[in-house]
């Protein structure tokens, strides 16, 4: 005779339409196996599966999570009974370059999907693809890591040492240590555009060409309705936040929002770019615009014969770079005189960084792409002549990290080794804070911290802290849970 399934499932949901979460939380007993599934509306979500020594733990257990939810304002619900969180993914055209010569490409790694996301830094190259991939590469193009992130990536983007992903399951992930974590999660209502983070505080621009702020501890903090739509470019220093959309930039005043000048710029902004004291617009009127961040004033303009998807600079912006949407990649001087425009040799630059004489760009057809910028080989490829450029392929086994979801994705160690710094979850009020333990430290501030992993009670052992200018402490390093 057959046994009869006595399992039994919880589903759960936190949709608030006036910009709350957007998620669904599952539970499902069956006999000593619980099994959760969690994620955004509309998605397959991520699963964990816990197994108990008796049934009457197993369905303890299975309530004590339901009913940890409850209280955070999940409710049942009925699955499908809910649209998906709304996902706009950038719809480019591309044709060929209509430039006398191609770039002199070195190397050339195609991630699989489309990519927008890009960064570069001393040590390594970043790419993420809409498939949520996210490749680390050393600057001769070698396959470092590979990062799976459970939806498409945005855009990437760095905040000093740490480096973050956002995502279309509207998360943002930190991605600075082995193991990534979910760092922000942003409301449901906003259809994410681009986003930047400064001092660990998230900046993001939106379909409706909303901007919202929210703090290091992924509260809320302030929202302004835009001055026009599809915003493209968002980019945060010390004294404003700098808003591109289709009526122009806008800059606003990091602490409450209020608006500082307005800019109308030569098209609708597609992408943006910032050096210390001007902002650079892309458009889609075939132009860059260099606007000085104290006024807004347009100081520079940079002319390219098609819509500008991507610009970034050299140092100090000595050099002014764009992509645009017919395969071609431009060099102006700091006035605007066009120095050089030459074909990309595979589709057009969504995304783009300079860095020691090289230019990389990563392209509609999904390539990160190596682009030898220095004065020697510009002048070689206007005359004709190029390197062949290498086809990067990937290791046979390449080094794989998924974000943690608990507790116990964390490695766990018996003492804190030498040097490192301790911490504690705290339970206050509603919230899991998490303050130092250590000596040396302000106890009261609080510290930037995984959710999924806060438990109350439950101290961890970080490589390093370092103190943020809003009066709290950001983790730098390896996380593993103290036994």
């Amino acid at each position: 005779m057959s046994a009869v399934s006595t399992a039994s499932t919880t589903y759960l949901e936190l949709s608030q339409d006036g910009g709350g979460a957007h998620k669904f939380y599952e539970v499902t007993v069956d006999g000593l196996v619980v099994t959760v599934r969690y994620g955004r509306i509309g998605a397959a979500g991520q699963v964990q599966t816990s197994t108990f020594a008796t049934v009457e733990k197993a369905r303890a257990a299975a309530a004590k999570k339901v009913g940890e939810k409850v209280r955070k304002g999940y409710e049942p619900a009925v699955r499908g009974g809910r649209a998906p969180r709304s996902v706009t993914r950038r719809q480019v055209a591309s044709t060929p370059s209509t430039a006398r010569a191609v770039a002199p490409v070195l190397w050339r790694f195609r991630t699989g999907s489309a990519a927008f996301g890009i960064h570069v830094d001393d040590d390594r190259c970043w790419v993420g693809n809409q498939a949520g991939d996210v490749y680390t590469l050393d600057h001769d193009g070698g396959v470092l890591a590979r990062f799976s992130l459970p939806d498409g990536v945005k855009c990437l983007v760095a905040d000093d040492f740490w480096i973050y992903a956002g995502c279309d399951d509207g998360r943002v992930y930190d991605l600075s240590s082995k193991l990534p974590f979910a760092a922000y999660d942003i409301a449901a209502d906003v259809d994410i555009f681009w986003l930047d983070i400064h001092e660990g505080v998230l900046n993001v621009s939106d379909r409706g060409g909303r901007l919202t702020v929210i703090d290091h501890e992924d509260e809320h903090q302030w929202a302004r309705a835009g001055r026009g739509e599809h915003a493209w470019m968002v980019r945060a220093d010390d004294r404003a936040v700098y808003h591109g959309h289709h009526r122009g930039v806008t800059a606003y005043a990091p602490d409450g929002g209020g608006e500082l000048w307005h800019t109308p710029t030569r098209g609708g902004v597609l992408f943006g770019w910032q050096e210390d004291t001007e902002v650079y617009a892309g458009t889609a009127h075939r132009v860059v615009q260099r606007l000085a961040k104290d006024d807004g004033r347009i100081e520079a303009t940079y002319a390219c014969d098609s819509a500008v998807y991507s610009c970034a600079t050299s140092p100090g912006g000595r050099f002014v770079f764009a992509g645009d949407g017919s395969s071609s990649v431009y060099c102006f001087d700091r006035h605007g005189t066009r120095l050089w425009k030459l074909g990309t040799g595979g589709g057009s630059a969504l995304s783009m960084q300079y860095r020691d004489e090289r230019l990389y760009l990563v392209t509609t057809d999904g390539a990160l792409v190596c682009v030898d910028a220095s004065e020697a080989a510009i002048a070689a490829a206007q005359q004709g002549t190029v390197p062949v450029a290498r086809d990067v392929k990937l290791a046979a086994t390449l080094p794989t990290y998924a974000p943690a979801t608990a507790a116990t994705s964390v490695a766990s160690v018996a003492q804190a080794p030498a040097g490192a710094v301790v911490v504690e979850c705290v339970q206050n009020g509603g919230r899991v804070r998490v303050h130092v333990v250590s000596e040396g430290y302000e106890p009261s501030w609080n510290v930037q911290f995984p959710r999924a992993i806060r438990e109350p009670g439950a101290r961890y052992v970080v490589d390093a802290l370092h103190a943020a200018s809003g009066g709290f402490y950001r983790v730098r390093g390896d996380i593993r849970r103290l036994r």
